[in-house]
């Protein structure tokens, strides 16, 4: 039995493939097959099941580019982006919104899970991925530090397309309910999860330590492989502590478990507490979270940054970029319910005057285009474009003279960085690298 799709033709009438279904009876059957192969899905994989049925349903040749419903963009069939895990905020998101580009634009969107900041970005330099979703680390890739001081790396030309600040929050301490964990100091001795490649959670974690006085000497190290393994590592027992934004879906897991699932609150009324995590993470913001796993009604204090931030290279082409911001901001409301925390995607929350990475010409161009973007986001822009002046010129300088040996490259070439931007009176992130 031959199965396929019902197509209305350009006319209005009803046409049919050849491998389409010939009577009601075996539409039913086709309709029952469709409902039983998603039934048998995990929550996770749903957004791409549906993505898959979609391009199944599709007739006849994709419409021209001229022809997309948004005037004006111009994407190619198929782009992609690097991002979180799947089942992540983060990749469930990505997939929301690449249903939209297949139904509205016959535009794949292939999202390629990455384990850890490097992977992430590792794609994304070598042009595997045009664009990638995640977090801190290209904050981190920018400034060449962390994982990214290494001879391979330096600092990144890196540029944003959006933000999301979500009702969730972008990283935070999940506990088990069970290691009795109530405030930040009680996290001083338990198990923290250390994520290997992961310097945006690694650092994000230390900076939510640093709120108590407290950092990784005072807490012990449980070293996973990734972000997933994270969690496996508070299900069996190996952890207390693994950090993450608050609505991620693998939390469900641990609340579901016999451990159970508790976040850690962080006053905001503790003024020199909140200056600590600032000094580490500047573009880290006070926050009160509502979405979430056991959240309160009123909310939890906490901190929060973009997450996913969308970024790609300083390369990118610009026509690509205006097109996929502007097909993200008007298909907004088609998609802000379809995963966790996609909401944050709103143009009215993009905080664009207070980036500290430089937005991408083609994001640009379309926040121009629809006002948004203001004079004090210019003034920001370029603050950002000249750091990563500073940083550039840094190394390049630094690279002819450089140590050979790992250990000594990466620790020369931090002196030398700080150095550069003290002598420019910019922020140096020494706490952080």
């Amino acid at each position: 039995m031959k199965y396929g799709a019902t197509c209305i033709s350009k006319s209005g009438s009803e046409s049919r493939s050849e491998s389409g279904p010939k009577n009601e009876s075996e539409s039913r059957f086709n309709k029952g097959l469709v409902a039983r192969f998603l039934s048998s899905l995990s929550v996770a994989r749903i957004g791409l099941a549906l993505g898959y049925l979609v391009s199944l349903t599709a007739c006849g040749d994709p419409p021209p580019l001229a022809d997309m419903a948004t005037e004006g963009t111009e994407l190619p069939r198929t782009i992609a982006w690097s991002a979180y895990p799947t089942g992540t905020g983060g990749y469930s998101q990505a997939v929301a919104i690449g249903n939209i580009l297949q139904r509205q634009y016959r535009v794949n969107l292939r999202v390629i899970p990455g384990r850890n900041d490097v992977s992430r970005l590792a794609t994304l330099r070598a042009g595997r991925v045009n664009f990638s979703a995640g977090g801190s680390e290209a904050v981190y890739a920018q400034e060449g530090i962390l994982n990214f001081a290494a001879r391979i790396w330096g600092p990144q030309p890196i540029r944003a397309l959006l933000s999301n600040f979500s009702d969730s929050c972008s990283f935070n301490f999940a506990t088990a309910a069970d290691a009795d964990i109530f405030t930040p100091a009680d996290v001083a001795g338990k198990r923290v999860t250390f994520v290997q490649g992961a310097p945006s959670l690694n650092n994000a974690s230390a900076a939510l330590l640093s709120y108590a006085n407290l950092t990784w000497d005072d807490v012990t190290p449980v070293e996973v492989g990734g972000y997933n393994a994270s969690i496996d590592a508070v299900l069996n027992d190996r952890a207390d502590v693994v950090g993450g934004a608050c609505n991620s879906p693998p939390f469900l897991r641990i609340e579901a478990s016999p451990r159970g699932l508790r976040f850690v609150p962080f006053p905001h009324d503790d003024a020199a507490a909140v200056a600590r995590v600032r000094s580490r993470l500047p573009w880290y913001v006070p926050h009160l979270a509502t979405e979430g796993p056991t959240l309160p009604a009123e909310g939890l204090e906490v901190f929060t940054s973009a997450y996913p931030l969308l970024v790609g290279m300083a390369e990118a082409d610009e026509a690509m970029v205006y097109s996929l911001v502007k097909i993200m901001h008007q298909h907004f409301e088609e998609y802000k319910n379809n995963a966790p925390g996609a909401n944050g995607w709103a143009m009215d929350r993009q905080k664009l005057e207070q980036a500290f990475i430089p937005y991408h010409d083609g994001a640009i161009r379309y926040f121009r285009e629809i006002g948004v973007w203001t004079p004090e986001a210019e003034a920001r822009q370029q603050e950002n474009l000249y750091r990563q002046q500073v940083l550039a010129r840094a190394w390049e300088d630094f690279l002819p003279g450089a140590p050979g040996a790992y250990g000594e490259f990466d620790a020369a070439w931090l002196l030398y960085r700080l150095r550069a931007l003290e002598a420019e009176h910019l922020i140096t992130l020494e706490d952080t690298q």
